[in-house]
């Protein structure tokens, strides 16, 4: 199709990935599925292509930045410019150990997935969308980005980074129509449920984008 452009999703997988790629293309986007294991990221490349989605799968490791940003290439190459780039990998088991037991070397991993990552791909996506005129950017954080849990602390400390840093981004961009927003899903997806299920999600994060409206968006109210 002429014309059309791609939304990128880093950490595309069955659930919210499937969801948002097939809102988004609804709306005419061709989707680029972006994760670490091949197989599974071209069965649901199928599975989508299946129903008339226009999507491909990518390989990357989000903490190798050369391969992410090979993978955007590619990506752009194969489907078009990236208008949207939704940044959701499922942060790694050991990110989610108590603070006391969090070591320098944890706390860097924590921080090259969910910090240094995403300022790689954003920082390779943004010329072309500067030259497209319009681009949102999409964080999908759990509710430890907004507050902290002592026994999760890789989380803790790089999504409150990750937090930062596109809150930065949303103030620095607004003003050339490139849009960064974040949704929390607090307690993290649930199939099914009214608030939290992946379609519900999905179309949250098509509000974000179309809507254009302030950085910060809740799935759900945070437990008390």
């Amino acid at each position: 199709m002429v014309g059309m452009t791609t939304l990128a999703i880093i950490g595309a997988g069955s659930g919210l990935g499937a969801a948002t790629a097939r809102r988004f293309a609804k709306e005419g986007f061709s989707v680029a599925l972006i994760a670490r294991n091949r197989q599974r990221v071209d069965a649901l490349a199928a599975e989508l292509a299946a129903e008339g989605v226009t999507a491909q799968g990518f390989t990357a490791n989000v903490r190798d930045r050369a391969s992410l940003i090979a993978a955007l290439d590619e990506a752009t190459t194969a489907l078009g410019p990236i208008e949207v780039l939704q940044y959701s990998p499922l942060p790694q088991k050991e990110f989610l150990r108590p603070v006391l037991e969090t070591t320098p070397d944890d706390a860097l991993a924590a921080i090259e997935f969910s910090v240094l990552g995403p300022i790689a791909a954003v920082h390779h996506v943004l010329q072309g969308m500067r030259v497209l005129g319009r681009g949102t950017v999409l964080f999908v954080n759990g509710g430890t980005a907004v507050r902290p849990r002592s026994d999760f602390a890789g989380t803790t400390i790089s999504f409150a980074g990750q937090s930062a840093y596109g809150q930065a981004l949303h103030e620095q961009l607004a003003p050339e129509n490139v849009h960064v927003g974040q949704l929390i899903i607090p307690g993290g997806i649930e199939q099914g449920h009214a608030e939290k299920d992946p379609t519900v999600l999905a179309e949250k994060l098509w509000g974000i984008h179309s809507g254009r409206d302030g950085f910060r968006t809740f799935a759900a109210d945070m437990d008390a």
